[in-house]
Parts: structure tokens; sequence; C-alpha cells
């Protein structure tokens, strides 16, 4: 066994490898689905409250920072594999779904107060926004489950898997943190 293989096997979750695939991926979609059923009542169905504590408008640029760190941690990660160094590239994605699990629950804590926020801005922003806006939700919801089963692909030792699918996590992972920050710019320079 190379020194390669042998940082990679150190890296793995024994719990993890006994796991059927079919039965992860089912877990992992049962998860996402109730997830994102979730957040979608809570957006255009919970009414919200009706005062909301100061701070509870600052998490939006909370949110914004948590994506931006995300954003982050994804590249030093990515870096980090194009040099083989698997246990930073490890604690690089750690992070950064640390921050991107920091952010759902600033998120959830923001709508659970404020509802949705609806958008403002006229003129050739409203198209723009809307265009960012739908791919980001879109991608969004798709990218919980990705992000999952990578994560298990990597802990579980099934590496080859895990490469071929983080090829396409990675970059909607990006994508949404990326929009997710200029969603949050748009809002502010053209809010009410």
């Amino acid at each position: 066994m190379s020194k390669s293989d042998s940082t990679r096997e150190h890296l793995t979750l024994d719990l993890l490898k006994g796991v059927d695939q079919l039965k992860a991926g089912f877990y992992i979609i049962g998860f996402s689905l109730l997830a994102l059923a979730f957040l979608f009542w809570l957006i255009y169905f919970k009414e919200p409250h009706d005062t909301q504590a100061a701070w509870v408008y600052a998490l939006p640029a909370v949110n914004a920072t948590l994506n931006t760190l995300s954003t982050f941690f994804l590249v030093l990660a990515y870096r980090a594999i194009r040099y083989r160094r698997f246990e930073t590239h490890m604690r690089w994605n750690l992070a950064a779904f640390g921050t991107s699990t920091a952010f759902l629950l600033t998120y959830v804590l923001y709508h659970n107060a404020v509802g949705h926020t609806p958008f403002t801005g006229e003129g050739w922003i409203r198209p723009v926004y809307f265009g960012i806006l739908i791919s980001h939700i879109i991608l969004s919801a798709l990218v919980m489950p990705l992000i999952l089963a990578t994560f298990y692909l990597a802990f579980s030792g099934r590496f080859g898997k895990h490469r071929r699918l983080a090829r396409i996590t990675l970059p909607i992972w990006m994508y949404v943190s990326v929009t997710g920050v200029a969603i949050f710019l748009i809002l502010r320079v053209w809010a009410a």
C-alpha cells in the first residue's frame, strides 16, 4: 500500500464502510427532500413574526459572509487535492461544510422571523436578479444531496466514485455559494 493510499484509508470512517450505497442514497435523498420541503414552507407559507429582534436584520450579511467563507474553503480544498494533500483537502472541505451548515441555520432563523424577501428593483436589474435567483434556487436544491453523497463516498473509502461525483459537486457548490453573495449584494443595492 502506497503512502497516498495509506493516508486516504486513514481518512475513512469504518462505520460508513459497511453502509450499502443504495441505502445511503435513499437516506441522503430523503433527508434532502425533507429539508427542501421545510425551507419551501418556511419561506413561502409560514407567516413571519409580527416583530423581529434587531439582530435578525444582520443575518443576511452573516449569510453572505458564511457563503464567502465556504467559497474560499472550497478553493483551498481544490488546491489541496491538486497537490494530493488528502488530509488538508478533507479539512478544508469540512470547513466548507461547516460554514455551509452555519449558513443554512442562520438562513432558517432569518426566514423564520421575516418570511419571504421581495425584490423591488426595476429595469435591467430585475431579469438579471431573477435569472441569478432562479438558477441559485434550483442548484441549491441539488447541491445538498450531492454534498452529502460526496462526503459519504469519501468517508466510506469509495474514492473513485467520490472523485467522479466531486467533479460535479464542486462547481455547483461554488456557484451556489457565489450566487448567494451576489443575491445579497443585489438586494442591498436595489432594496426599497
